[in-house]
């Protein structure tokens, strides 16, 4: 599936290569109502939809929503990343949709854990915007390094994934943002978006002992070698696809970070995140946009780096269990649809995510929330987060600017590397230093 050549279409020794690397990477997994109208429910309505993923999107609002407007029994299990690519991968008869990021497709499909989805079942295909199904939003935006979604959306002709457009998906886009890191403005002065602020300040030693970083190897790794790629400490070749010696340098320098005391957390949860910012624990932190969202409204000028190297971007994913049969499965595809009529993607913005149809979205949002969390504009009043506290003070612009800008500016995908299951052994002995 990756592309590692100028050319879209991969080769297909680099294919067979690719289709084995993944099923060794399963293998160590194992190891460790529409609302504008009735919707056309084609399943039972006793029938129980089991979605297995993370607390991101599994909110209890979403659940309650999508089971009024479907008319189905929704049960919601959400796990830490990691927890959920271990049983979605090893236990597909556990659940029937799966949901998480794009980064853990391909270790599902060459597991046999989701099946492809029919193209011609999603209703809205055609309103999805460009993001997923060519990398970029307009002509001229770059393509960030790593799986860029696009990469491994389509099933090919010979089983793999790839860019080329066929009637089967391996994936629903849907959710998507950018990371990067967070800082408290009253401990740290106040950057200069695209120009000043910089992954490098994780690494910086005016902050030791006041920094952490996210517990997830597939993620976390990114957020480390942007920030030592951006101190000079170490130079990566292809930064979405790190070798094992480039890895070795890495975690040298994090392993040495970590004895001098550098890092005061690594952290498990957003929650996790937001107690880590309050408490004063660190003042400078890998981030997601909730957690952002939840200290702000608490009173802590916790601001969102926009890095001039560029940020670490991630798509959410809905798929199909390859164990979902019959009317489960016709439910299934109406849960998938339902996604992108609207509510839910409004009901995501306020946390600062965007979806892949937002005009959809933009029906269920106030202008004034549709021109700060998409436009980048100027909050002209107090806008609330999807709790219904103010999540965005009245005068304050979104960090990095508006949607196109933003994802125009990624610097690397979340993406399961060549060298994954070498990282993971290096990930750990991070933890244990």
């Amino acid at each position: 599936m990756r592309n590692t050549h100028s050319t879209n279409q991969e080769k297909p020794n680099c294919s067979l290569s690719r289709r084995q690397f993944i099923g060794q990477a399963a293998a160590s997994v194992v190891g460790l109502s529409y609302l504008n109208s009735p919707p056309a429910v084609h399943a039972n309505p006793k029938i129980t939809l089991r979605v297995l993923g993370t607390g991101v999107t599994l909110q209890e609002d979403i659940r309650r929503q999508a089971e009024r407007d479907l008319g189905i029994h929704i049960t919601f299990e959400p796990h830490g990343s990691a927890g959920v690519m271990q049983k979605a991968s090893t236990r597909p008869e556990s659940f029937d949709v799966y949901e998480q990021w794009s980064n853990s497709i391909n270790v599902l499909w060459y597991a046999n854990a989701i099946q492809p989805i029919d193209k011609s079942r999603i209703r809205r295909w055609d309103e999805i915007n460009p993001l997923t199904k060519t990398g970029r939003l307009s002509p001229e935006m770059k393509i960030g390094a790593g799986d860029a979604p696009h990469k491994i959306l389509h099933v090919q002709n010979d089983g793999s994934l790839g860019p080329r457009p066929s009637d089967q998906l391996s994936f629903l886009p849907y959710v998507h943002n950018v990371d990067s890191f967070g800082y408290n403005t009253s401990m740290i002065p106040q950057g200069i978006p695209y120009e000043t602020e910089s992954w490098g300040w994780l690494l910086d030693d005016q902050f030791r002992g006041r920094v952490g970083l996210v517990n997830e190897p597939a993620i976390g790794i990114f957020d480390a070698a942007l920030a030592a790629q951006a101190k000079g400490l170490v130079e990566f070749e292809d930064i979405g696809n790190l070798s094992r010696q480039e890895v070795d340098k890495l975690f040298s320098v994090l392993v040495d970070y970590k004895r001098r005391k550098h890092f005061n957390g690594i952290w498990n949860s957003v929650p996790q995140s937001v107690q880590f910012m309050k408490s004063g624990r660190v003042v400078i932190e890998s981030m997601f946009s909730p957690a952002v969202s939840t200290l702000n409204g608490m009173g802590i000028p916790v601001t969102y780096a926009a890095p001039k190297e560029g940020y670490r971007g991630w798509h959410g994913v809905l798929c199909l269990s390859s164990k979902t049969t019959g009317h489960v499965r016709d439910a299934a595809y109406d849960y998938m649809n339902w996604w992108l009529d609207g509510w839910a993607g409004a009901y995501m913005a306020r946390q600062g995510y965007y979806i892949s149809i937002p005009q959809r979205a933009r029906e269920y949002l106030t202008s004034q929330e549709w021109d700060y969390w998409y436009e980048g504009a100027q909050a002209e009043a107090d806008l609330p987060g999807a709790d219904g506290t103010t999540a965005v003070t009245q005068g304050n612009y979104r960090t990095g600017g508006s949607y196109l800008e933003r994802l125009g500016n990624v610097a690397v995908w979340n993406t399961v590397m060549d060298s994954y299951e070498y990282s993971l052994v290096r990930w750990y002995e991070l933890l244990t230093a």
